[in-house]
């Protein structure tokens, strides 16, 4: 490719990327030539600076039509813009919950944290737009390394090293099990762009070729499924959520597990839906592989929902509560219904709200206690009632009670359930059966913040950086439980209902 044909392309699609990395490398050379002994604050105010730079640029592309450059592997359409917008602002939620961690046994590469944290997030935002199988690749390894050193960032702590293993050899099989599949899409179409092998396996009849895209389907599937940390192949969150640094665990929970259902999408919504499947059923391959799909849904949301009832570390809790969400969304997924998009994204972003408000007042508990057993929030009412009340919020948000954003969340996967055809009525109960079993390890807590005596008073020291995570996420949590409309106007306004999606 020779310059000129590079100075054709237009660059300014890929602005909030270019800030990202811009100020992911600023942050590294600051840090480096920072004294040892200096706080590492205004490297998340730089962080977050840049965020807000990049939501501005991407806000600003809003009304662009679907650009492409670089032969198509890089794809700006209204997916991909929104998305990236979860993943900014969750981003920049993130920074700023970070700033005031200060855990028992101290972090002495908090600098390194928030480089190796942006570095996460431009992984994330490549796979958002990304129009061929390398670049998503590339997006998904920038993103999982990152998040292997993030885990382990702790060094003195065993509980973290420990994570760090598990994640990276976990992370590694997923790795390999999904490049593997990626190979025989490769092999059978020569191409790597996306709408070119679409294009291509939807001539493809011969049932060898159609017995080999079934398997590639679901050796893929498999290894994002571990992304996911959907059942069976959830066995690294608890540990890996644990052992991790809070805000790490928070990014984990929320971006991460967001970038993974944007790669499944990207993927499995453009090739796989036009590609015939083999046998005399007629179907599209896509419809073919539905009921493994369930099946991984339901086991998530039954283990997930299942194990978490006897868990009393409150990040082990949550990590079985982010396998059993990712099995609701698997519903919403499986389902393929004409708004799934929508109701993916309303779900992430409402999820994303809650679980990050919860580890809120997560690290403030575990911050001043050293612990993260459910008796430290034992009268916490009492200690703290503006904390007990919005952490209430959440747990409602999270166990789908109405007048939450999780609830509309949960209640929309509920709908689509039944707008396709045939109706899924089992993975509709499994939901409904696993959200009551929910009941009873999110109201354990409330238990114990309203109705069991404090082990100790005092009051809790909370930074801006955490105030303002909490007050932007309960306020976000209630308004869309008592207003989505707000959202998906916004979606329809400006996204043009994915129109410009390929699939």
């Amino acid at each position: 490719m020779d310059l000129d044909t590079l100075l054709t392309y237009e660059w300014g699609i890929m602005a909030p990327e270019f800030v990202i990395l811009g100020v992911a490398t600023l942050l590294s050379l600051i840090d480096l030539f920072m004294g040892q002994n200096k706080s590492r604050k205004p490297l998340a105010w730089l962080g977050i600076a840049g965020i807000v730079v990049a939501i501005i640029f991407l806000v600003g592309s809003f009304d662009k039509d679907v650009t492409s450059i670089l032969y198509d592997t890089y794809r700006l359409d209204s997916f991909g813009k929104a998305f990236k917008l979860l993943l900014l602002v969750g981003a920049g939620l993130v920074l700023l919950l970070s700033m005031s961690y200060q855990p028992k046994d101290k972090l002495e590469y908090r600098g390194e944290f928030y480089y190796l944290f942006l570095t996460a997030l431009l992984g994330a935002m490549i796979m958002t737009s990304s129009g061929d199988m390398i670049t998503l690749f590339v997006g998904l390894e920038l993103l999982s390394i990152s998040s292997y050193i993030l885990a382990g960032l702790r060094k003195k702590n065993q509980l973290s090293n420990e994570s760090a293993m598990k994640y990276v050899v976990n992370g590694g099989i997923a790795t390999a099990l999904t490049l593997f599949g990626m190979s025989y899409i490769y092999g059978l179409t020569g191409t790597t762009n996306v709408i070119e092998i679409a294009y291509q396996l939807s001539t493809i009849y011969d049932t060898n070729l159609q017995y080999m895209l079934s398997l590639a389907f679901l050796i893929m599937f498999v290894g994002l499924a571990f992304k996911l940390a959907a059942a069976p192949f959830h066995m690294w969150a608890p540990d890996v959520y644990q052992g991790a640094p809070t805000p790490v665990t928070a990014f984990l929970s929320v971006v991460s597990k967001t970038a993974g259902f944007v790669i499944i999408m990207r993927l499995f919504l453009s090739i796989f839906p036009r590609t015939p499947a083999g046998g005399t059923s007629g179907n599209w391959m896509f419809f073919e592989m539905q009921d493994y799909i369930a099946f991984l849904a339901g086991a998530s949301m039954i283990i997930g929902n299942t194990i978490a009832l006897k868990q009393r570390n409150v990040k082990r809790m949550l990590a079985y509560s982010s396998i059993a969400h990712a099995g609701y969304v698997l519903v919403a997924f499986v389902t393929l219904s004409p708004f799934m998009i929508d109701t993916i994204w309303f779900y992430l972003a409402a999820y994303l709200l809650m679980n990050l408000g919860a580890f809120a007042v997560l690290q403030l508990i575990t911050d001043k206690s050293g612990s993260e057993d459910i008796s430290q929030f034992a009268g916490l009412y009492k200690r703290s009632p503006i904390l007990a009340v919005t952490m209430t919020i959440f747990i409602l948000s999270l166990a789908g009670i109405p007048g939450t954003a999780g609830f509309i969340g949960k209640l929309n996967i509920f709908i689509s359930a039944f707008a396709s055809v045939p109706s899924h009525y089992v993975l509709a109960s499994i939901l409904i059966v696993t959200t009551v079993i929910s009941y009873f390890y999110y109201f354990g807590i409330l238990t114990q913040m309203f109705f069991r005596p404090a082990p100790s008073q005092g009051t809790f020291n909370i930074s801006f950086g955490v105030i303002a995570v909490i007050v932007i996420c309960a306020i976000g949590t209630i308004l869309l439980g008592l207003l989505p409309g707000i959202a998906f106007d916004f979606l329809y306004d400006t996204f043009n209902y994915f129109n410009d999606f390929v699939r």
